[in-house]
Order: C-alpha cells, then structure tokens, then sequence
C-alpha cells in the first residue's frame, strides 16, 4: 500500500472520521523501521493529523478506523469501553471448530516474545476473552470462520482459536504449520459498526476481501 494508492483503500471518511482496508504486513502505527505505517500514509492522504481509534495485527487486514478530530476520538473511545462498536473478522483456518458455532471464553494472559495464551484464570495478569464465531464457508483445505468479538485482548483472535486447535492460516506464531509467502495471516477485520460522533446514527464499513487464491475461494460465500 504505497503512499500513492492509499486513496483506493479509503472504505469511508467524512468531516469527523475516515476508515481505510489496511493491507497485511502493514503496521498500523510507526515502527523503528523504515516502513510507512498506515497512521503515516492516512496522514499525507489527509494532510492533516489523524488519531488511532482502534488497532490491528501486523500480519491482519481489514478495516481501520481513525479520527480526525480529538472530539470524535474521545466519542469513539467510549464507545470501544462501552463495548457498543461492533467487531466482526472472518478467519481461515485448516481444521474445523469443535462445534458449527459457539461461543469461546478464555483468560488469556501476554507471554514473551509478544505473544498471548490461554491460562487458568487465577494466572497473574489473565483477562477474560470472549468471542463469538460460526463456521460459515469450507473449501477443499480450509474452513472459514465468522467472529465477533465481545472483548478486546491482545493477540485474542489468534490466541483463542489456537487454544481450540483451529490456528489461523498463516500464523506460525499461533500454532500454523508453514508461514504464508509475504508473513500475512487470513484473518480479515471485516465489519465495523458504530455510532456517528455527531449525527447519532449507527454506521457499518465493510473491508473487502483480500486479492488471493483462498480468499477468492470463499469470496461467493460472504
């Protein structure tokens, strides 16, 4: 995602908010690297600062959404608290789910390597993690899953499928066989929904799927 193409992965934007499809292996904010962040392209594209609502994996794709103003970042922080934003992902992953659809509780806990597992619950520094998920496509190698998730831990998606033998495709820090080519996951921040900062109204952005041979695979599923 060069500085000069950003404008094609715009999903929405107005006076208050502008939410972009974040391409995978492209970090969110500024690294100690020499590689672009999201937060620095979406800022040359609006020629202006933009404030992180929100966070996604490096090796994710998916919709970011970012505030141009401190007072829609305050507003949207809140909903986040308040767990009034919706957030649903879709996960490829080699074997199936215990169960077609379900719920996942887990206390998860942040190791070293910046890593996440699931521990007992009386484990120092666990936080529960919950999250919703329903097997809703398979191919030949793969099955696709649709999550919502109720809380927002790091690493959670990844570490709590893991926990159920379902690692996600790619994600050999989780539990997958073979590394993808280019170090992405399949996993896709798919839906965002929230409330308007100043107009009240409930908006949904939707990230298209990601050009491959196993995304594309699943694209008549959705």
């Amino acid at each position: 995602m060069e500085k000069l193409q950003i404008g094609h992965q715009v999903l929405y934007k107005n006076n208050q908010l502008i939410a972009f499809n974040k391409a995978a292996t492209v970090p969110v904010q500024t690294q100690a690297t020499d590689t672009l962040s999201l937060l620095q392209m979406g800022e040359k594209y609006c020629q202006h600062p933009l404030h992180l609502i929100h966070r996604l994996d490096q090796p994710a794709s998916g919709v970011i959404l970012m505030a141009k103003n401190k007072k829609a970042l305050a507003h949207l922080n809140r909903q986040f608290q308040e767990r009034s934003v919706v957030k649903s992902y879709l996960a490829v992953v080699k074997n199936a789910p215990p169960e077609p659809k379900g719920q996942l509780r887990h206390f998860l806990a942040r190791s070293s390597a910046n890593k996440t597992k699931a521990v007992d619950a009386s484990y120092k520094g666990a936080k529960e993690a919950i999250l919703d998920y329903e097997l809703i496509g398979k191919s030949e190698y793969y099955h696709l899953l649709s999550i919502q998730l109720l809380t927002g831990r790091h690493h959670q998606i990844r570490a709590q499928l893991a926990a159920i033998d379902c690692p996600i495709k790619g994600d050999v820090k989780y539990g997958f066989r073979r590394s993808n080519k280019d170090r992405s996951i399949h996993l896709h921040a798919w839906k965002l929904e929230f409330t308007h900062p100043t107009t009240g109204e409930r908006e949904t952005v939707v990230a298209p799927l990601p050009e491959d041979p196993v995304w594309n695979a699943f694209s008549t599923t959705l």
